[in-house]
Parts: structure tokens; C-alpha cells; sequence
């Protein structure tokens, strides 16, 4: 079942995600945050990371966010939370190839990341806010994997959902999912006779005219 769901999810655009997220009264995409390494739209399940400043108080010396790569699973996205205010990367190179040995679709970093050539020469996915050289080494640490961060204005959970593409990141709550995604598909095709009404001729005032601008109300969502 999740795999269906993970397949249909996968053919959908965050664009058309977003849309079908503003129907439902979801939250909104979160804007900002792009591709750094690879051109690729991601999909997938989120696996938390939330980073803070300093070094670990108990003098570990875990790397931040490999216990989230061990626990993700193939097709998961790892989602950092690096809003400390510190210029330090929340993701890097040997986690890149760390995340891709294990079949990971990609990563989302609120914040920075680094080692972006590394990750593109790998055709590895990093999405983030900005990028940096700054180690993350005595200046950010792993606080929490599997705890709930906020990307954004948006408060995402372990195990949601994520798309992400050239024009944004939209997180889908878990309950949400199916709802969703039957939403999104609707919008999906309706845009898709859009367009093609367009191609064939009908000028595109009229196409894009009550048809597209209702199509997110309550009447429409019901049709």
C-alpha cells in the first residue's frame, strides 16, 4: 500500500501537490529551499534530523545525521533542521554517498550543505536553503533523529510524505496522504485538458478563465 501510494506521489509535481494542499487546507509549500547538486524532482517518506549550535554536551562523537541514514529506508528522503543561525553544513559529501549506497532519493536541508560538487558528481539529490564549506565539526551537532522539525513555517513529522522539485518542497501529513493525493490527481488532469486545449488552439483567456480560477473551490473540489 505504501508503495502505491509512494508511486502515485511520484508522478505528481510539487506545484500540482501544493494546489491540492491549499484545497485541503493544508499547510503551504515552503518556498526558498531548492536543488543544489542534481536537477531531479524527489519523492518520498521523511526521515528527521534536528541540528543545534556547539558541540554534544556527553562528548559523543557520532557524526549528525548518520543515525538517520542507518534507519532510512530505500526511496526515503533524510529532512534536516539546521536553523541554528550558524554558517555550518548540515549535510556533506561522505553522507551523500553514504545516503545513496543505501538507495535514499535524497536529502532537504533547512539550512546549509556542503560538498555539492561531490554530491552532483554522484547524480545524488541535495536539496537546502544556501550552501557553504564550513564544517559542521565544533560549530553544529545532532540534538534529535526521528523527532518532529519545522521547514519553513511547516512543523514536519517522521514518516510524512515530501516532494520536491525546481519550484518548491511540499510536506503531506501521513493521514493526509490518500486525500491528497486523489485531490492532486483531479487538479493533475484538469490542468493537463488545459493545456492541451491550449496547444490545439483555444485562446488561453478563455481556458483560463473560470475553469482555472475555481477550480480549488469547494464546488470544483467535489466534481
Amino acid at each position: 500500500m505504501t508503495q502505491t501510494l509512494l508511486d502515485r506521489l511520484g508522478r505528481l509535481d510539487a506545484c500540482c501537490i501544493s494546489d491540492a494542499a491549499d484545497q485541503l487546507g493544508l499547510p503551504p509549500a515552503v518556498t526558498g529551499i531548492g536543488w543544489q547538486s542534481v536537477r531531479r524532482r524527489i519523492a518520498g517518506r521523511v526521515t528527521t534530523v534536528t541540528l543545534a549550535p556547539g558541540t554534544p554536551p556527553n562528548g559523543s562523537h557520532r557524526h549528525l545525521c548518520t543515525s538517520a541514514i542507518e534507519r532510512a529506508g530505500p526511496g526515503d528522503i533524510v529532512v534536516v533542521e539546521q536553523r541554528t543561525g550558524v554558517d555550518a553544513a548540515g549535510w556533506g559529501g561522505i553522507l551523500s554517498n553514504a545516503a545513496q549506497m543505501r538507495g535514499l532519493a535524497g536529502v532537504i536541508v533547512e539550512g546549509p550543505a556542503r560538498d555539492i560538487d561531490e554530491a552532483a558528481e554522484l547524480g545524488f539529490p541535495v536539496y537546502s536553503r544556501s550552501t557553504t564549506c564550513r564544517t559542521a565539526r565544533g560549530r553544529i551537532f545532532e540534538i534529535a533523529s526521528g523527532e518532529p522539525v519545522t521547514v519553513g513555517d511547516t512543523l514536519v513529522s517522521d514518516g510524512d510524505y515530501v516532494v520536491a522539485d525546481s519550484s518548491g518542497v511540499v510536506f503531506v501529513p501521513t493521514a493526509r496522504i490518500e486525500e491528497l493525493l486523489a485531490a492532486a490527481e483531479r487538479i493533475s488532469a484538469r490542468e493537463a485538458a488545459m493545456t492541451e486545449a491550449v496547444r490545439a488552439g483555444e485562446p488561453v483567456g478563455q481556458v483560463m478563465g473560470a475553469r482555472y480560477e475555481n477550480m480549488l473551490s469547494e464546488t470544483e473540489a467535489a466534481q
